[in-house]
């Protein structure tokens, strides 16, 4: 039987994390919220616990875990030979969303790191993440807390749809802040790499360590890597179960964007008889108006925070609507938007290109 903790997310009940932490040293599994996504957190040192994770979450086992610290030392205990640029990216960006590409320590079996000699691991900027870790006293791998696949959850109902009797605990602490996962970073590799747009844009990172990053065609979605270097670089991921059509441009201002939405409507006119769900920016939105379809409004295009915030409640919303089919206007891959377009490449069946 899973249990459901619901704390304040800033002030969290100490009885109830103490609790949590407990389960994670017993070899337990607890669900608990990032200000990314919320995240299906096993001790790090226990092999029966991290095989767990995967089969709960249906993941195959050659994809990597994050693993979650508390503090630098706690950094060193899963990684070694830690280079000059991971302290400096630290003191930028931890806590928060970055994930950073790592030696693993011989401590770190390989079921964390699904068989690689290297190891991810990001510091989270959650009051109820932070001191879970902290009373668990050991590093917690997590991977989002959804079935593989399933777009992330950003909300504790999201991970009692998706794994409840499943897990020992959740930890509802409400709606997350960022609603996508960290950005991931090798920085093992001259030029560093981007393995998956996240939270903090890409140009961000590059201004810290003052040199441009790669962008792989993966990092895109446009592809799948040979390897699971980390999580999102592989496999179909954040997929609803209705079928998502993708329609992208090479601009996104001025009369392309409204070419655009009259490509969509077009598009609209192809289901006619079903019910047919739009994934929308408040630009275009009223394109859609009187076109007997259900619109979902992301957020403006002059707020992509808003836009990756609400992302992943909107693949979710298309099933939960009832929609035969959804349709995605695109985005333009700078900033946010490269996550954005990351995250609706891998969930759509078909993409479109005008």
């Amino acid at each position: 039987m899973t249990i459901i903790l619901r704390v304040d997310p800033t002030n969290p009940d100490e009885e109830a994390l103490s609790r949590a932490a407990e389960v994670i040293r017993g070899g337990g599994l607890v669900a608990f919220p990032t200000e990314t996504v919320y995240g299906l957190g096993a001790n790090v040192f226990d092999r029966r616990a991290l095989m767990r994770v995967y089969e709960v979450k249906q993941r195959p086992v050659d994809n990597p875990l994050i693993i979650h610290v508390d503090s630098l030392e706690m950094l060193r205990e899963v990684a070694r030979d830690i280079p000059e640029e991971a302290f400096k990216l630290a003191s930028r960006f931890w806590p928060g969303p970055l994930t950073l590409i790592l030696l693993k320590s011989g401590r770190v079996p390989y079921e964390a790191t699904g068989g690689l000699e290297t190891v991810a691991v990001r510091m989270p900027a959650h009051p109820v993440a932070l001191k879970l870790i902290s009373r668990a006293g050991v590093p917690i791998a997590a991977p989002s807390a959804n079935l593989s696949g399933r777009p992330s959850p950003t909300r504790g109902e999201h991970v009692v749809r998706d794994l409840y009797s499943k897990v020992d605990v959740i930890i509802d602490a409400g709606e997350t802040l960022y609603g996508v996962e960290s950005t991931i970073v090798n920085i093992l590799v001259k030029p560093p790499v981007l393995l998956r747009p996240g939270a903090y844009p890409v140009e961000e990172v590059e201004r810290v360590l003052g040199v441009r990053i790669h962008v792989p065609e993966f990092a895109r979605g446009l592809s799948e890597a040979e390897s699971a270097m980390a999580p999102g670089t592989r496999y179909r991921h954040y997929a609803p179960n209705t079928p998502l059509i993708l329609v992208e441009a090479g601009s996104y201002e001025g009369e392309a964007l409204k070419r655009l939405s009259m490509e969509v409507a077009r598009r609209i006119g192809e289901f006619k008889g079903r019910r047919v769900c739009v994934l929308s920016s408040r630009e275009t939105s009223s394109a859609y108006t009187g076109l007997g379809v259900e619109v979902f409004v992301l957020g403006s295009r002059d707020n992509l925070f808003a836009v990756a915030r609400n992302l992943f409640n909107a693949l979710r919303w298309v099933d939960d609507a009832g929609c035969e089919v959804a349709i995605a206007e695109g985005y333009p891959e700078r900033g946010l938007g490269l996550t954005i377009m990351n995250r609706l490449r891998k969930a759509a069946s078909r993409r479109i290109f005008i």
